[in-house]
């Protein structure tokens, strides 16, 4: 049963106009200790993957690479020129020009070629056997940890109650990009729609297919998946999915951030540390939503 603590507005000249507001248990510590968990993996999974990608700087579709080949999509390097070594970005055929931050980079006046810089990557030093022990050993972590939580919501209805869009949520979802838009948010239980589609294609879409594409990279998984590979188009494309993933999941970050400081970094943290949430006072689809979950 959820627990709800409400704050009496102070008996005054202007009590009208003060806003009660319910002080709700709104994440269990499962939910916040495998939010934590996967924010822990995502970041060493991230620095250890970017130092592996230097030893190949380059992504390909298909499933083989090489110079026989012209199947590369993106690649970062560095070249010599008229004004000295530069770095760049190429995408799709498109080059960049990236000195200092990717293809060459590092103190001044001892710059070295490499696809990302040394304070992006685990280890800074170039070390690619222990990249690997730590990227997958963050691999593990994620890959139990998500199974474990699909098991449990569903069993317990987290999926079904909280995840899960409902035709409400799809009709309101314009209001609800408009409110996104203006910062106008409104604080309660149930996730709003773009919170719903935000969480459930993480979820349910990015990290599966960040984990499927891990296993059709690695040669030992052939003999135990052996159709993996060619499902994802071979092991060079599984390797520029896997990568894509990545670069989404940066984006996802990126935008997870700036909403919970938009919204009130405080609430926020404290939710996802603690447990209780501060909502707004309830509306009358408040209680529509309610009726619908209860």
């Amino acid at each position: 049963m959820e627990s709800v603590a409400m704050n009496q507005p102070a008996a005054s000249a202007d009590s009208d106009a003060t806003k009660a507001t319910t002080l709700i248990y709104r994440q269990s510590a499962w939910t916040r200790l495998t939010h934590w968990l996967w924010a822990i993996s995502l970041f060493f999974m991230l620095l250890s993957g970017l130092q592996i990608f230097n030893a190949r700087p380059q992504l390909y579709l298909g499933k083989q690479s090489g110079f026989d080949y012209n199947n590369t999509v993106f690649a970062i390097g560095a070249e010599n020129t008229n004004a000295g070594p530069r770095g760049y970005t190429e995408i799709l055929g498109h080059r960049f020009d990236t000195t200092g931050v990717l293809g060459w980079s590092g103190p001044a006046g001892q710059e070295t070629p490499r696809a990302f810089p040394s304070w992006a990557t685990i280890p800074s030093y170039y070390d690619l056997g222990t990249a690997r022990v730590v990227h997958f050993f963050f691999a593990w972590v994620l890959t139990t940890t998500l199974l474990v939580w699909l098991v449990a919501s569903l069993v317990n209805g987290h999926i079904r109650r909280d995840l899960a869009p409902r035709l409400d949520d799809l009709r309101r979802l314009p209001q609800d990009i408009a409110n996104h838009a203006r910062l106008k948010f409104h604080h309660t239980r149930e996730y709003n729609t773009l919170q719903k589609m935000a969480y459930g294609g993480v979820l349910f879409v990015l990290l599966p297919l960040m984990i499927l594409t891990g296993l059709a990279m690695s040669p030992s998984m052939n003999s135990v998946l052996p159709f993996l590979n060619d499902l994802l188009g071979g092991r060079q494309t599984a390797r520029t999915i896997h990568f894509t993933v990545m670069v989404l999941l940066v984006g996802f970050f990126i935008i997870h951030i700036l909403m919970i400081v938009a919204a009130g970094p405080i609430n926020e943290l404290r939710s996802i540390v603690t447990g209780w949430y501060r909502t707004d006072p309830p509306t009358h689809h408040d209680a529509k939503s309610s009726e619908r979950s209860a």
